[in-house]
C-alpha cells in the first residue's frame, strides 16, 4: 500500500514538470522598432514549438503589452497568432509608462476578452501586471540607464486592483494576477506590499550581471537558484514562476561572465533542464532578438535570419538521464521505505552507488581545456525541491571528452 503511495506521488511529481508552462518572452517589436504583425507572432510561436531536442514543449509566450505597437488601445496581434496555434499565454500590462497608459492596457485587454471569448481567455494562465517596475526606480536601474519611470509599490498595488476589478465577471475572472520584477526587488521589504496583492511572484534572474560575485560560468547555477531561494522567501508563500532567465550569446563580457554561445549552452543545460526537469514555470529569455537590429548582448538562442531555417547555437536537448536528487524524496520518506532511508544514511558507499545508477553514464576522458573557464571536472549545485537545500550535481557525468574537446550528451 505504502509502494503504491509512493509510485503514485513519483508519478505525479513527473506529471507535474510536464505540465508546468514552458515558453519564451516575446517582445512586441522588432530591433528597428517595427510592429510585430500577427504572421510575425503566429511564425514565432510555431518556430518555438518546432526546436530541435525539445520535443515540442515550448508552448507558451510572455507577452509584455496588451496593446499593438505603434497604437493607442488596439489589441496585440500576438492573441489572434495564440489562438490559432494554441499557443498557452501569460499576458503583460505594461505598467512603467503611468496610470493612462495601464487603462489603455486595460481597455485593450477587456477588447481581447469581448472579442475573442473563451478561445482567448482559456489559453491565458496568468497576467503580470507590470514587469520590472520596482526594479527601475532603483539607483542600480538609474545609474545603468534606466530611461523608463517605473512605479512606486503603491502605484503598482493599484494598477493591480484594477486589474482584478475590470476582469471580474469576464472569462479571465480567477485567472492568477502577478507581477514581474528582479530577485532583488522581491529580497526588498519596501516592496513586501506589492506582493501580498499577488497571486504568484514572477522573477527575472540573469547570473550572467550579478558582477558583485564571481559571476562566471562555473558558479551560474548555484548563483541562480540562489536568488530564486531569496525570491520564495519573500514570496509569502504565493507560487514563484521564472519569467526571464538566460546567458547571453554575444556582447561584452560582465565581470568574470563571457558572453558567448559556449556558454549560453550550459547555462541551458545546467539551469534551464534543471528547472524544467522540477515542473517550474519557465519563460526563456530569449528565442530570437537579432532580427531587425543588434541587441548588445544578445541572449536569442537563435541567430539572424528565417527563424525556422537557422538552427539554435547550441544543443537545446536536456540528458536523458537528467534526474534531479529530490526525486528521490518520495521513495526513501515513505514509511514503508524507511529502513531504507536509515540504511543510505549510514552507509555512504550504498548511497554513492544508488546515486551512480541513476546519473548518465560517465567516460573517462584526458584534461579536458574548452578555453571557458569551467572545467569538465567541475561540479555545480543542484536544488532540492523538499526544503530549498542545495546537493551536488556532478555535471561531468553528461559531458563527453574527446581529444581534449568537450560537449554534452544527447
Amino acid at each position: 500500500m505504502h509502494v503504491t503511495s509512493t509510485l503514485l506521488a513519483a508519478a505525479a511529481a513527473f506529471s507535474s514538470a510536464n505540465a508546468a508552462s514552458k515558453g519564451f518572452n516575446y517582445g512586441a517589436f522588432f530591433g528597428n522598432q517595427q510592429a510585430k504583425q500577427y504572421v510575425d507572432f503566429k511564425y514565432e510561436f510555431e518556430a518555438a514549438k518546432e526546436l530541435p531536442g525539445t520535443n515540442g514543449q515550448f508552448t507558451s509566450a510572455r507577452l509584455y503589452t496588451m496593446i499593438q505597437h505603434g497604437t493607442a488601445n488596439t489589441v496585440i496581434s500576438a492573441i489572434k497568432a495564440a489562438i490559432d496555434t494554441r499557443t498557452e499565454l501569460l499576458l503583460g500590462i505594461w505598467a512603467s509608462a503611468g496610470s493612462a497608459v495601464v487603462d489603455n492596457e486595460i481597455t485593450a485587454l477587456k477588447n481581447a476578452i469581448a472579442q475573442y471569448g473563451p478561445a482567448f481567455t482559456d489559453l491565458v494562465v496568468g497576467i503580470s501586471v507590470g514587469s520590472e517596475d520596482l526594479y527601475r526606480i532603483t539607483p542600480t536601474a538609474i545609474g545603468n540607464g534606466e530611461t523608463n519611470p517605473g512605479a512606486q509599490p503603491a502605484e503598482l498595488v493599484n494598477y493591480i486592483r484594477r486589474v482584478r476589478d475590470a476582469i471580474a465577471g469576464t472569462g479571465l475572472a480567477g485567472k492568477p494576477i502577478g507581477h514581474v520584477d528582479t530577485w532583488t526587488a522581491y529580497d526588498n521589504s519596501s516592496n513586501a506590499e506589492v506582493i501580498a496583492n499577488l497571486d504568484f511572484i514572477g522573477v527575472d534572474a540573469y547570473p550572467f550581471w550579478e558582477v558583485e560575485h564571481d559571476n562566471s560560468i562555473g558558479h551560474a547555477n548555484a548563483t541562480f537558484y540562489d536568488a530564486l531561494q531569496k525570491t520564495r522567501n519573500a514570496a509569502q508563500g504565493k507560487p514563484v514562476w521564472v519569467t526571464e532567465t538566460g546567458w547571453p550569446v554575444s556582447g561584452p563580457n560582465q565581470g568574470n561572465a563571457q558572453a558567448n554561445a559556449e556558454n549560453a549552452g550550459i547555462y541551458w543545460h545546467d539551469v534551464t533542464c534543471s528547472l524544467l526537469s522540477q515542473g517550474v514555470n519557465l519563460w526563456y529569455y530569449t528565442l530570437q532578438d537579432v532580427q531587425y537590429g543588434q541587441p548588445v548582448p544578445s541572449f536569442g538562442l537563435k541567430p539572424g535570419g528565417d527563424l525556422k531555417a537557422v538552427s539554435p547555437l547550441f544543443d537545446l536537448s536536456c540528458p536523458a538521464g537528467f534526474k534531479p536528487v529530490s526525486y528521490l524524496f518520495p521513495l526513501t520518506l515513505s514509511p514503508a521505505l524507511s529502513p531504507i532511508l536509515l540504511l543510505l544514511l549510514y552507509s555512504p558507499l550504498l548511497f554513492y552507488l544508488i546515486i551512480s545508477s541513476l546519473l548518465p553514464n560517465p567516460r573517462s576522458c584526458p584534461s579536458c581545456n574548452c578555453n571557458r573557464n569551467y572545467r569538465s571536472s567541475e561540479t555545480i549545485l543542484f536544488p532540492s525541491q523538499q526544503d530549498g537545500n542545495y546537493f551536488r550535481w556532478i555535471a561531468r557525468t553528461n559531458r563527453i571528452c574527446e581529444d581534449g574537446k568537450c560537449q554534452f550528451k544527447t
